[in-house]
């Protein structure tokens, strides 16, 4: 389940956290409408204000023309959405995997379990002690209702729980 696709251009994560940014996003709104350089985030620090312009560019969202001027281009989106893979057959537990998370739990058990234990053993450190909402924070990660990946988890004999049940850990072997 490993494997890294490296792409040209801009990366979406980074068009993303730069939009994620106040200033950028504001500084981006003006420019997509037409302001030009000394009117963009006008008034805000210096510091500040290079720091916005720096992220946008870097991240692709903004270019400089040949006058020297800020401007978005329109291409970004469309070249940030060609990026994406073709999706291919796939094999193996990532046919029940998108992006890293659970899209379907396999109907056979054989599978189901090693999916659970290739999660458990991502996860969670061996000996590693846990609370429930650590083990949640954790299994979050794979899946949004992480209250029925933890109860697979425990009836596969995965994650045990203590007697108390305040806590969990990663069954040795595992």
């Amino acid at each position: 389940m490993t494997g890294v696709t490296r792409y040209s251009g801009p990366h979406w994560r980074r068009v993303v956290a730069t939009l994620a940014n106040s200033d950028a996003r504001s500084a981006y709104a003006q420019i997509v409408l037409g302001a030009k350089l000394p009117e963009v985030l006008a008034g805000m620090q210096d510091q500040r204000r290079n720091r916005a312009l720096a992220a946008l560019l870097g991240s692709g969202l903004v270019e400089r023309n040949a006058d020297d001027e800020l401007v978005a281009p329109e291409s970004i989106f469309r070249d940030l959405l060609a990026q994406q893979p073709r999706r291919q057959a796939q094999t193996g537990l990532a046919r029940f995997m998108r992006l890293g998370r659970i899209e379907r739990y396999p109907a056979n058990k054989a599978e189901r379990r090693e999916l659970l234990g290739w999660i458990v053993s991502e996860a969670i450190r061996p000996g590693e002690l846990l609370t429930e909402k650590q083990v949640n924070e954790r299994l979050l990660s794979y899946t949004d209702d992480v209250v029925l990946l933890r109860r697979y988890m425990v009836d596969f004999g995965l994650l045990e729980r203590t007697d108390s049940g305040s806590s969990y850990s990663r069954r040795e072997g595992i």
